[in-house]
């Protein structure tokens, strides 16, 4: 019988020298000894660090709540600091910052025809007819002439008015306050900032500002859950009377356009407005406020422009026989307006004006045959003949009408069935019709009737 190898009795390390392995111990038992082993270890260390994290936290306050760090100097250059390119400066309300600048545009100076200082001597009582009674009498120095800059010209929630401009009547000239956001999150102290400094005035005057200027701006306010300060502004959007009285000599009532062609104004460099939107942008991907000095310029001069216009249309419709027009056109406008008030009398005379200044032929026959109808409906037969009887005897859009209107007014007014067939018949050779020929037919049996027996 052969004997066991003496290596099988030598010890584990002797056995590991000599390069032999032996097996690695396993089984559950030993395999709840190393889990268990393990954990404590585990919860030893985690018991170590917690007790240094303590230690840190305690020190940290043993002397009272640590001061505030400072925060790091901002070291870009000026060109990103708007207080730089403009007379202006960060505004701190309760809830935020944001940018105002102000500018005066002195009394002695002119803004095309419109000299500045007769802007304080506006009568109180201006802005009632064309507001249909809706401005009372208010100081000329609590109007509040309001413009805005937005993100786009959509409208709805996803557009910002990143600009407000709030222009008003000092002893000084004109002044104009604008609220600027740099940022978006800088709106709910811009719109902060607006609600106090509008608290100052009764009236607000706009161009287009009732359809999107404020529209908008209580959306924002909305946005920001605060309470929007137009409610107890009587408001006077000027487009609308502006559209009427100028509509019918001008192509475009822009507020650009009517501060050329009225006021005689000439913008040089302007940033047009439908770039304003891609400039802003451009100066938030930037940040570099030199490119939103041509927004501000522009925004200052639509202010002003509209505290200027706020002169001329109101006095038109306030005081029309003491205003001096120099193009007919602008009466007619203005005439349909209190027609459309039934104020007829005034309206017929300033039609009247229209046509002593002279007007297209369009237009002309066209005002004549409202001039006619007038006077009729005002009960002066001749004078409302009188224009008919010119009307059908010239080639014009309205000589079949005045042609019918005349055969009416001689057979059942003055009951001259010859001269009503003549005006028939002429009125059925330029354009006849089934109404033309019941005329006709109706008017020769009326004849027949009244003619005089042949005595045999």
């Amino acid at each position: 019988m052969l004997s066991a190898p003496v290596f099988l009795h030598a010890p584990a390390s002797v056995l590991h020298t000599r390069g032999i392995r032996l097996p690695r111990p396993s089984g559950p038992l030993y395999s709840r000894q190393r889990k268990s082993e393990n954990g404590v270890s585990d919860l030893q260390d985690q018991l170590v660090a917690l007790r240094r994290k303590i230690a840190r936290i305690d020190r940290k306050y043993a002397d009272g709540p640590a001061a505030p760090a400072t925060p790091p100097a901002d070291t870009r250059p000026a060109q990103y600091f708007p207080e730089e390119w403009l007379s202006g400066e960060v505004v701190e309300t309760p809830l935020g910052r944001h940018f105002e600048t102000e500018r005066l545009y002195e009394r002695h100076r002119r803004h095309g025809s419109v000299d500045i200082s007769n802007l304080q001597e506006l009568p109180e009582d201006l802005l009632g007819p064309l507001s249909g009674g809706e401005a009372p009498p208010t100081p000329v120095t609590r109007w509040a002439f309001l413009d805005t800059e937005t993100t786009g010209l959509a409208g709805g929630s996803g557009t910002y008015a990143f600009l407000v401009g709030v222009g008003r009547v000092t002893p000084e000239g004109f002044r104009v306050r604008q609220f600027f956001m740099r940022d978006y999150g800088e709106e709910p102290s811009l719109l902060c900032a607006l609600s106090a400094h509008l608290a100052g005035f009764y009236v607000l005057v706009t161009y287009n500002g009732k359809t999107f200027d404020q529209p908008l701006l209580e959306t924002r306010y909305r946005m920001a859950r605060a309470k929007p300060p137009f409610a107890r502004l009587a408001h006077l959007d000027l487009l609308h009377g502006a559209r009427r009285l100028w509509k019918l000599r001008l192509e475009s009532c822009r507020l650009v356009d009517l501060e050329n062609q009225i006021l005689g104004v000439e913008r040089e460099g302007d940033l047009p407005g439908e770039m304003i939107p891609y400039v802003y942008f451009e100066y938030l991907r930037t940040q570099e406020a030199w490119r939103v000095v041509p927004i501000l310029h522009h925004n200052a001069l639509d202010i002003l422009t509209t505290a200027c216009l706020a002169g001329i249309v109101p006095f038109a419709y306030r005081e029309p026989n003491s205003t001096e027009f120099v193009h007919g056109a602008d009466l007619i406008g203005l005439a349909r307006w209190f027609l459309k008030a039934e104020e007829r009398e005034q309206a017929v005379g300033l039609m009247r004006r229209a046509v002593d200044l002279g007007l297209p032929d369009n237009l002309l026959f066209r005002t004549l045959w409202d001039i006619a109808a007038i006077e009729k409906r005002l009960g002066r037969q001749n004078a409302a003949l009188a224009i008919l009887t010119d009307l059908a005897a010239s080639r014009n859009p309205f000589r079949v009408p005045a042609l019918e209107a005349l055969a009416i007014h001689y057979e059942h007014r003055e009951r001259n069935y010859a001269m009503a067939l003549e005006m028939t018949r002429a009125a059925r050779a330029r354009a006849d019709s089934e109404g033309l020929r019941k005329r006709e037919a109706r008017i020769e049996r009326r004849l027949t009737r009244f003619e005089p027996r042949r005595l045999l």
